[in-house]
């Protein structure tokens, strides 16, 4: 049985450890603890984690600023992948950020993460080809 709830500060180093084991970590800067404290601080509700027998099994966050509505950070532990786990966390993301008023969602996912690209597509996504984004670190 799964259950979905938001992440508390107790959960930092097992979402660490879960994106580490389960999500693509390639062309971004690292994740750190103290970034998902923050996150965590500011908005308690905007990382959703998958319980399952005790230990976090997926995430996902989902960023509202009022207006646009993003996710992020869709993963699910590798032994726990195709359970509807990350159908779970979608849909209860969907159900918060619609009740804010969100009226679109959309998905950041990497070029190559194919698994990721059948995951969004099963989920009624679709690519947005005339997009491109454009990132610069802060310094």
């Amino acid at each position: 049985m799964v259950c979905i709830d938001s992440a508390s500060l107790s959960d930092v180093a097992d979402l660490l450890a879960l994106w580490e084991a389960a999500a693509e970590n390639e062309s971004r800067p690292a994740d750190t603890a103290d970034a998902v404290r923050i996150l965590l601080i500011r908005d308690s509700d905007a990382c959703l984690v998958a319980r399952q027998g005790g230990r976090i099994a997926g995430s996902l966050i989902a960023g509202w600023d009022g207006w646009r509505a993003h996710l992020y950070r869709l993963a699910v532990h590798p032994g726990m992948r195709r359970q509807g786990i990350g159908r779970a966390l979608l849909d209860a993301v969907a159900a918060r950020l619609r009740s804010l008023g969100a009226t679109r969602l959309d998905a950041m996912v990497l070029e190559g993460n194919e698994l990721g690209h059948m995951l969004w597509r099963t989920a009624g996504f679709q690519s947005q080809e005339e997009w491109r984004r454009w990132v610069t670190p802060l310094r």
